[in-house]
């Protein structure tokens, strides 16, 4: 098993997805002439895709485009699926996360741009209809992909997805500096895929590549002797259990903490000192 944990200063980063079908790909156009070839599937995960379809995720959408315009001074985005948008719960002791927002992201005006079951091609279309616009933040920090890969997606379509979200991120927003997330370990059957994954965003996004981006993977947060620790998913807890995903309110502190240095250095201020006292680890049943 592989894991690694990049060094900070590397500069120039689902409870819903379990539900979701992958979005279809779309067929690219051919010629109509003789002996044209067959037409070529183009890869799902940078086909801009919205699930409107589904009430609460055209709700959110909504309300973040509201959120936009009541605060055009948003400074830091965070971008991603369930493991952002769970930022938003408040529910102890296994999924209280509103305490971790509120000391490490509220004071630096963040706006959380989380959807549970999202995929790159998801964000793409969210990008595209207006969830960043008209904002000048300092820095985004993206953690995008689980779903691509679990709904099937290979590792080299879901590497294009993401590289597919960084590109839209820069021509939207020039001045922001983006904190690329390595994809966080699981206990999925497609967590091979998301080694694969992350192998190749070190390749393209550690060494200063990109000078807007900076890459880091935290996945040594959650392992304990070379196993990954189910202890710091939430996962396990559920009726019925399911395989270890989404981090726990101990796991996610964890994860925010280490990537505080690198988030306050990109934001130009002063690292938020973790909490002084950890957690107690849950005991799965």
């Amino acid at each position: 098993m592989r894991f690694f944990l990049l060094p900070l200063l590397a500069t120039p980063a689902l409870a819903a997805l379990l539900s979701l079908p992958a979005p279809a790909g779309a067929q690219a156009a051919t010629a109509s002439s003789p002996g044209a070839k067959a037409p070529a599937t183009q890869d799902p995960a940078i086909v801009p895709t919205d699930r409107l379809s589904e009430g609460w995720w055209a709700a959110r959408h909504k309300q973040i485009l509201a959120e936009l315009a009541a605060h055009p001074d948003t400074q830091l985005l965070l971008i991603g699926d369930s493991i952002t948008n769970n930022y938003d719960k408040a529910d102890p002791p296994n999924q209280n996360f509103q305490p971790i927002w509120k000391q490490y992201y509220a004071p630096r005006k963040a706006l959380n741009l989380g959807f549970s079951g999202d995929t790159t091609a998801n964000v793409l279309w969210r990008l595209d209809h207006g969830e960043v616009a008209g904002l000048h933040p300092r820095l985004a920090i993206l953690l995008i992909g689980t779903n691509n890969t679990y709904f099937g997606q290979t590792a080299e379509q879901t590497e294009e997805g993401i590289d597919a979200v960084i590109k839209d991120l820069e021509h939207r927003l020039p001045h922001t500096q983006i904190l690329l997330m390595g994809l966080l370990p699981s206990a999925l059957p497609s967590r091979e895929a998301n080694f694969d994954v992350n192998d190749y965003l070190s390749l393209h996004y550690a060494g200063g590549e990109d000078p807007l981006v900076s890459y880091i993977d935290v996945s040594a947060v959650f392992y304990a002797f070379g196993q990954l620790d189910t202890r710091l998913f939430y996962d396990p807890t559920l009726s019925p259990p399911r395989p270890a995903l989404h981090p726990n309110t101990l796991g996610q502190r964890m994860m925010a903490s280490a990537i505080e240095p690198a988030v306050a250095r990109l934001m130009g201020d002063t690292p938020i000192k973790p909490s002084p006292a950890p957690l107690p680890l849950p005991e799965h049943p």
